[in-house]
């Protein structure tokens, strides 16, 4: 007799099957394939993204060659240990929602390789990172360390929010006390980069809001719900954009006031097309972190506090 049209001996092979297949996946993965699969575990689009934002801010700022050689280096291996960390914590829930297209649902790297390659990315990270200064090194460090505590559990929380804001707050001061005489930056350009980090983290978050709560990820945006962060997202960065122009000292330009015209109609697209795809949003908020990111780089050496 069975109870659903298998025979009874079927039924229970299925789940081995299924515990088979699932750790052929979680063990898979060497030679060309796992350096492919690391590649695409480490999230290129940001890392390389946040690398090529702070070396040129680095560059802005006036540090020297060396500086700006071994700024990138900190941030690369941070932003890669935490790209890595991320996508070993998640291999059970993405292997639960069918995530095609992640390298360990794919088998194109295994678990054990992404730990592996995450903690040495980590280590790289401490030496190159104090290489700016004790100082320097420590608030990097820190921003690297919130990053990973959000990839060890705080993106379940409602506090996920925190580790964005932290981490992308702390790249300023990184940059700025790297320099001779060790200057903070000005409270507005910490305040501007913890405000796209905020941003950001909506962004990322809400195509994969249906996921999320499928595996049972309960984060700040997911109990928000989609609708509400589409709407939210271009708050802290249009936020952000205005500090960038107002907060300076000096009186906003001609450049000022066009940069804030453009981050508020891409700010605008994004919330009127945002229902067409949950893409739309993200973009939006790409674009108007690009104008952010060209006020930063043109206040230059004026992050520093005088």
């Amino acid at each position: 007799m069975t109870t659903s049209g298998r025979p009874r001996r079927e039924q229970g092979r299925a789940p081995l099957r299924s515990l088979r297949s699932r750790s052929r996946v979680l063990g898979r993965g060497t030679g060309l394939a796992a350096v492919l699969g690391l590649s695409r575990a480490c999230h290129p689009g940001p890392t390389a993204a946040v690398t090529a934002l702070v070396a040129a801010l680095a560059v802005a700022s006036g540090r020297d060659a060396a500086g700006c050689a071994v700024v990138a280096a900190a941030v690369l291996t941070g932003q890669l240990s935490i790209g890595w960390c991320n996508d070993a914590v998640d291999a059970e829930r993405d292997i639960a929602a069918s995530r095609t297209g992640k390298p360990v649902v794919d088998g194109m790297v295994s678990v054990r390789t992404l730990w592996a390659a995450a903690i040495t990315a980590l280590v790289l990270c401490v030496p190159l990172s104090l290489a700016s200064g004790p100082m320097a090194g420590a608030v990097h460090l820190a921003g690297v360390a919130a990053a990973w505590a959000y990839d060890l559990g705080l993106k379940a929380t409602m506090l996920s929010w925190l580790p964005y804001v932290v981490g992308f707050g702390v790249l300023p001061a990184f940059v700025t006390l790297g320099l001779p005489g060790h200057p903070w930056p000005a409270w507005w350009a910490v305040l501007a980069a913890a405000l796209f980090g905020c941003g950001a983290h909506l962004a990322n978050v809400l195509p994969d809001i249906p996921a999320d709560l499928a595996t049972g990820v309960r984060g700040w945006p997911q109990r928000l719900g989609a609708a509400r962060v589409r709407v939210l997202i271009p708050v802290p960065l249009f936020l952000a954009t205005g500090l960038l122009v107002f907060g300076p000292p000096d009186r906003p330009g001609a450049g000022g006031w066009a940069a804030l015209a453009g981050a508020g109609a891409f700010a605008a697209a994004g919330l009127s097309l945002g229902g067409r795809s949950p893409r739309v949003p993200f973009a939006a908020a790409v674009a108007v972190a690009a104008v952010g990111v060209v006020l930063l780089l043109a206040r230059g050496t004026g992050i520093a506090a005088p």
